[in-house]
């Protein structure tokens, strides 16, 4: 895992290998993701939510370009201390705030709104489809918030009332929601 953008640009990370619960988005996907976001977001400025934030890849990417306000939730505690160890080494834990949950306990509780949130759930996971609807149920997403979630090429939601569009990276797709 490296980061690919911003002040920490080229820094590498080894996560754990076995038993790890993750699927780290590709650096590929990633850097097509990143030059949209770019055209999009003043990353200085936004308060971003990564939901099922695994490694942390996404949260690092925004905090490197300049964002200090990002939430990052997942529900392993490996992941959860990979993280906390991760934001102690780059000396970022005042931009970063780690919460071990349940992504969908999380939602159901959670008051704040975001302009940015990421969700990169495992693709095995059945309630995928849920995941738009309790973002914008709970109103989760500030009025000109961007939500971007990351699934495989079997799901689509181009249907979804919230729907704007959608990027493919091979084997990742990017649905983008307003």
């Amino acid at each position: 895992m490296r980061i690919i953008g911003g002040k920490f640009k080229g820094r590498k990370f080894f996560p754990p290998a076995k038993n790890w619960p993750t699927r780290p988005t590709t650096d590929y996907a990633k850097e097509g993701l990143f030059n949209i976001l770019t055209n999009r977001i003043d990353f200085e400025s936004v308060k971003v939510l990564d939901l099922f934030g695994g490694t942390g890849n996404h949260s690092y990417e925004f905090i490197s370009r300049g964002c200090c306000d990002v939430t990052y939730v997942d529900k392993f505690p490996a992941c959860v201390d990979f993280v906390k160890k991760t934001a102690e080494i780059l000396a970022i834990q005042h931009c970063i705030t780690i919460i071990r949950a349940d992504v969908f306990q999380f939602i159901k509780s959670c008051s704040t709104q975001f302009d940015y949130i990421f969700a990169g759930p495992p693709y095995q996971l059945s309630t995928i489809p849920q995941i738009p609807d309790l973002i914008f149920e709970k109103k989760l997403l500030a009025p000109e918030g961007i939500f971007v979630l990351e699934h495989n090429p079997f799901q689509s939601f181009v249907h979804h009332p919230h729907f704007k569009e959608e990027r493919n990276y091979g084997k990742t797709i990017f649905s983008f929601f307003g």
